[in-house]
């Protein structure tokens, strides 16, 4: 089986802020690029990116990481209120990620759970992101100040994986690949045949494993915690840069919530946006799309 990557997106490993990083960046040269930060989401890795990368390659410095707890990262047992995997520390992560590869500056697109990394990462450091995607979310305080029957219905995992431990993950760790494709066959998409085999075998490969399980229902508990603690103190704060927000037209965020309405709360520019075809996993549905999006935004 061929390669996700080109060669010229080099796999490399990191200790920041405490704990190592996997990722992968453009090795081609320093020439003006601009640096892009691109943080993927639950239950996957880097690897979402792949078919995006090499289009955006010939605009963007990339940076690809795995967030602390997915992937080739660390995965470090969580603490009992959950700070270590709060999006706070997560996004501390990203930021000295990037300084430790010299971009002081940067454009960041985050989908699912990395959207919440990179939506603490412009309130937390909006001296270094010069502008901000983020791919079908509403912000996390909003989806759980409206939740209905319907949305813990369609986002049941959200109240399954904070429960405490071991219970998720005992449950999880019986079958970790056919839970990893139920989850991944919903949210509007149309499963996992719309995957890549390469990558699908990826996200197989990395959850399949008891620490990563852990890690991330860690993520969510501190969602459903220390994240709120830490949004609720921050109302007042907005994001200070150019928003873009994206969503699929066949997923719950489209169906339940008002992106561009949610975000527009939470920023102090005016917020575009709009809904494109597919489901939840916008970069691996709709990539043309997506490049297009993301051309058009950060220029």
């Amino acid at each position: 089986m061929s390669a996700l990557f080109e060669p010229r997106f080099a796999a490399e490993r990191r200790t920041v802020n405490g704990v190592e990083i996997f990722f992968r960046h453009d090795v081609a040269g320093a020439d003006g690029r601009p640096a892009l930060l691109l943080l993927h989401g639950f239950p996957q890795t880097h690897a979402i990116w792949h078919r995006v990368a090499p289009e955006l390659a010939a605009r963007y410095r990339l940076v690809m990481p795995d967030l602390r707890g997915y992937g080739d990262s660390a995965k470090p047992p969580g603490e009992p209120d959950h700070a270590n995997y709060s999006k706070r520390t997560m996004a501390a992560d990203m930021h000295a990620l990037m300084a430790s590869l010299g971009h002081a500056r940067y454009l960041v697109c985050g989908h699912d759970r990395g959207g919440r990394v990179a939506h603490r990462l412009a309130l937390d450091a909006p001296q270094a992101v010069l502008r901000l995607m983020l791919l079908d979310i509403s912000p996390t305080l909003t989806m759980y100040e409206r939740t209905t029957r319907e949305f813990a219905q369609a986002y049941y995992h959200w109240f399954f994986l904070i429960q405490p431990a071991p219970l998720p993950e005992r449950l999880i760790g019986a079958d970790p690949v056919f839970y990893l494709h139920r989850k991944m066959g919903a949210w509007g998409s149309t499963g996992p045949q719309l995957f890549d085999p390469r990558a699908l075998a990826e996200y197989e490969r990395c959850f399949n494993d008891p620490a990563a399980i852990h890690a991330m229902c860690e993520d969510y508990r501190a969602a459903a915690a220390i994240d709120l603690d830490h949004d609720r103190a921050d109302l007042a704060q907005r994001i200070a840069c150019p928003l873009h927000v994206l969503w699929g037209e066949r997923g719950v965020v489209h169906r339940l919530f008002t992106p561009v309405a949610d975000w527009q709360a939470r920023a102090q520019m005016q917020v575009t946006g709009r809904v494109v075809p597919g489901g939840h996993y916008i970069a691996e549905e709709s990539p043309a799309c997506l490049i297009d999006e993301l051309v058009g935004f950060f220029g």
